[in-house]
């Protein structure tokens, strides 16, 4: 048997090697990260990955509404210069928050307050595709396609390179300095450490049952250009099922239509039903008769796997180095919320600068990775369970003391930034990603909860006589 590569080697000449497991978003921002240091990254992929803005098996979710936040975007920008002009030609729509959006929330419909943060937004494949092209453009990375990782090489102390299956049924093995788990929801790292002796690591689990539906519709023709996002979200207080929508612009004058509903009132896949749950099951008609003048494009496509799931591997009293896990293999979280994209991108932004930093295949790389990643992690996390643990059934011990303080603030601000645009920047602030939860905890945001909302409710959605004219509702 042959002596296992050094660490920061492969046997191929001593150049720096790097693999990474999985080829969707975050997997190929961070086979971009790990160029910076890297002499090769192999990108592991399952699929066939189309070249172009194609639908694949891998990528079931991309059937659904899709938002990169602007602190994602910015994460992007960093790692490829100049993707966010090469989207918004291929497509993709830039929109101002909350300029450009008409969102009821719990507390009440928000008001379109001067632009603070922005969107992108445009359908997952195209996204991805203008990605993968930018990425892979670069000599330095490849892609192994239809080949599945098995399992980790090494020790508890040090990985060293990733076996995999191929095509044609053959093993082998990729030597690597580095390896990156970003296989999405289905990861197997938790067993693979385990089988190199590690421990379990600690996952927190909350799973609200909820169930979403989305369906691709062409917008009225004067409605193409430009039309707002809507958002109808529901009220947890009211003690039911927690029925929302999203209606989402994108490319090529569609919209992609998403609604969702936990354990009892879930949507379903009958086509003659969506618009009816549009318009009579969320809180407001508005979507429903939005979409009542749209043309169907697509089947309406359902999909239940939307639990959150945290591995908190940055707690682990031990770490290997060379190996570190992103994206939702590290914490798959409701994709109602939009946040995976972004902290995606923010965490393969980390894994590059952290290596730069402290430089390739120093002791304790690895750990300093994870703990760095853990931090736009735990943002989206606090986000996406902020809501989902007061379903029914979410948690085995239901919301903690901790979770029902924050959610009591939150409601408050919410409830406040609905007529104060100061507060309703600095909830955009951390919505965004683009700044911590501390920024909601200085004595003037207190001050203003404490005061609460500076002008009055509105009575409706605050569509302009333009935008419902445009839309064929007047």
């Amino acid at each position: 048997m042959s002596e296992p590569a050094s660490p920061s080697r492969t046997a191929a000449g001593g150049a720096r090697t790097a693999v990474v497991l999985g080829g969707s978003h975050t997997g190929m921002l961070a086979a971009r990260a790990l160029a910076a240091s890297a002499d090769r990254v192999v990108v592991v992929e399952r699929d066939v990955l189309p070249a172009g803005a194609e639908p694949r098996k891998g990528l079931p979710q991309a059937r659904h509404a899709h938002m990169l936040w602007s602190g994602g975007v910015r994460a992007a920008e960093e790692l490829l210069p100049g993707i966010t002009s090469v989207l918004r030609g291929a497509g993709a729509r830039r929109q101002p928050v909350t300029t450009d959006i008409v969102a009821l929330s719990g507390q009440g419909w928000f008001r379109r307050w001067p632009e603070s943060h922005h969107v992108v937004l445009a359908g997952r494949d195209l996204l991805d595709s203008v990605i993968r092209a930018r990425v892979l453009a670069d000599e330095r990375i490849e892609v192994v396609e239809r080949a599945e990782a098995l399992g980790l090489t090494g020790t508890g102390a040090a990985v060293t390179g990733v076996r995999i299956r191929e095509r044609d049924g053959g093993e082998r093995t990729l030597e690597a300095g580095f390896v990156v788990d970003a296989t999405g929801r289905g990861s197997r790292a938790a067993r693979w450490l385990t089988g190199l002796g590690l421990p379990e690591p600690e996952v927190r689990v909350v799973d609200s049952g909820l169930v979403y539906a989305s369906r691709l519709f062409l917008a009225p023709e004067p409605a193409r250009e430009a039309f707002p996002i809507v958002n109808v979200q529901p009220d947890p207080r009211d003690g039911g099922p927690g029925r929302a929508g999203f209606l989402l612009p994108v490319e090529d004058g569609r919209w992609i239509v998403t609604l969702s509903g936990t354990r009892g009132g879930e949507p379903s896949s009958a086509e003659e039903d969506f618009v009816r749950f549009a318009r009579d099951e969320l809180r407001h008609p508005l979507i429903g008769e939005l979409i009542e003048q749209a043309e169907p494009l697509t089947d309406v496509s359902v999909t239940r796997t939307t639990v959150n799931r945290r591995h908190y591997y940055e707690r682990m009293p031990a770490w290997p180095e060379n190996f570190a896990v992103l994206g939702d293999a590290l914490a798959a979280l409701n994709p109602v919320y939009g946040h995976g994209l972004a902290v995606g991108a923010q965490s393969a932004l980390l894994l590059r600068n952290v290596i730069r930093r402290h430089g390739w295949g120093v002791p304790g790389l690895a750990r300093r990775v994870q703990a760095a990643v853990a931090r736009p992690v735990a943002a989206g996390w606090d986000l996406a369970i902020g809501q989902d643990v007061f379903y029914p059934g979410a948690t085995q011990d239901g919301p903690s003391l901790r979770d029902r303080l924050v959610a009591g603030y939150v409601d408050r601000l919410m409830l406040t930034a609905t007529g104060n645009g100061r507060i309703a920047r600095r909830v955009t602030d951390v919505t965004s990603l683009e700044r911590g939860a501390g920024v909601l905890l200085t004595p003037s945001v207190l001050l203003a909860a404490v005061v609460g909302p500076l002008k009055p409710a509105l009575p409706g959605p605050p569509l302009t006589s333009e935008e419902l004219k445009r839309a064929g509702l007047r």
